[in-house]
């Protein structure tokens, strides 16, 4: 079976379920890994109100600590499902499997593209490296290995064919420093099932990933996008995202529409510890119910979360405050991984 009909859907397209890594790793948010969990298991409960959540939990043990938190918060207990899968971090969009699927066979597949913890930056890594292999052979899957570094954050799909992602992400020397652009999109082509690839330049600052699109810019239907715009002038995020803004207006889609751009402000810089924060509206998730989208205690949360509902007229957008979570340098769209059905 090749991936030929296969492709990779948008993210609002029917979820069979979510799946996420349970966060457990105290280096990814020093001093604050406890307070993370009430509003990461209220991020869980509400995608339970839609679909199924699977969880990589390490073992036994940390099942029934994330059974205690889940509890607490509400969530329904029967509509979680749990991997004793062990992970090295929580990052399940980087390191969680990328489920394609042909409708018309009603066929599903798992592509494994391999993963570096962004360019080397935190090792070990071994274990999330191996969670799409794991997940296939659980669920009875076909893997594919297309043998080069990929993250799922730095993609971003409209289900019809076209990919959106950085030059600073895919380009950059410690993912696959063997490969031209080309050679990329052809990756992209092949094991994504799209026939268009777009670029944007630069993330926003404080971003270890190197850029990522799903903090800048997302698409909320197949010929529209959100992309974040900071409105201060003196802000060292203003011309990275103007930058961005400009090459957005001179994109066409496969069928030679520009794309509607819909602006979405940013938060005022979340600062902890001395250290920018990449606090974006854009890590929003969508789910079967829901598009949940983190907040930051800013002024600009509720006019963020207004563009977002009006993007989405058939889902109810929820904020979570996501302050103590961004230390981790993600959210929630980060944090979780979607199956969709099919």
């Amino acid at each position: 079976m090749d991936l030929k009909n296969f492709h990779f859907p948008a993210e609002w397209a029917k979820h069979t379920a979510t799946w996420l890594s349970w966060p457990h790793k105290e280096e990814s948010w020093p001093g604050k890994i406890n307070l993370i969990y009430p509003k990461y298991c209220e991020f869980i409960k509400i995608l339970t109100g839609g679909e199924l959540v699977r969880i990589n939990v390490a073992d036994e043990q940390m099942e029934t600590f994330a059974k205690q938190q889940l509890q607490m918060a509400g969530a329904d207990l029967n509509r979680i499902e749990f991997y004793h899968f062990p992970t090295n971090d929580a990052w399940c969009r980087d390191h969680g499997p990328a489920f394609l699927i042909n409708p018309e066979a009603k066929q599903k597949v798992i592509v494994d593209w391999g993963y570096n913890a962004w360019g080397g930056k935190y090792p070990p890594f071994d274990l999330d490296d191996v969670i799409p292999a794991k997940i296939g052979e659980r669920l009875g899957l076909p893997v594919y290995h297309p043998g080069i570094v990929m993250e799922g954050g730095s993609v971003d799909f409209n289900g019809r064919g076209t990919v959106i992602t950085t030059t600073a992400c895919l380009r950059n020397k410690n993912r696959n420093p063997q490969l031209n652009q080309q050679q990329i999109e052809g990756y992209l082509q092949n094991y994504y099932g799209v026939e268009q690839v777009l670029w944007l330049g630069d993330g926003i600052v404080g971003d270890d990933t190197d850029g990522h699109i799903d903090d800048i810019t997302r698409f909320v239907n197949e010929d529209t996008v959100v992309t974040v715009i900071e409105e201060n002038r003196n802000d060292e995020n203003y011309h990275i995202l103007q930058e961005n803004l400009q090459t957005l207006k001179s994109m066409r889609l496969l069928n030679g529409k520009q794309l509607n751009i819909v602006e979405l402000p940013m938060p005022e810089p979340v600062i902890y510890q001395d250290q920018r924060l990449p606090a974006s509206y854009a890590n929003f998730y969508i789910a079967n119910s829901a598009v949940v989208v983190p907040t930051y205690r800013s002024k600009n949360d509720d006019k963020a979360l207004a563009i977002l509902q009006q993007c989405f007229p058939g889902r109810k957008v929820i904020g979570i405050d996501s302050t103590d979570i961004i230390w981790g340098l993600g959210s929630f769209h980060c944090l979780s991984q979607q199956e969709p059905e099919g």
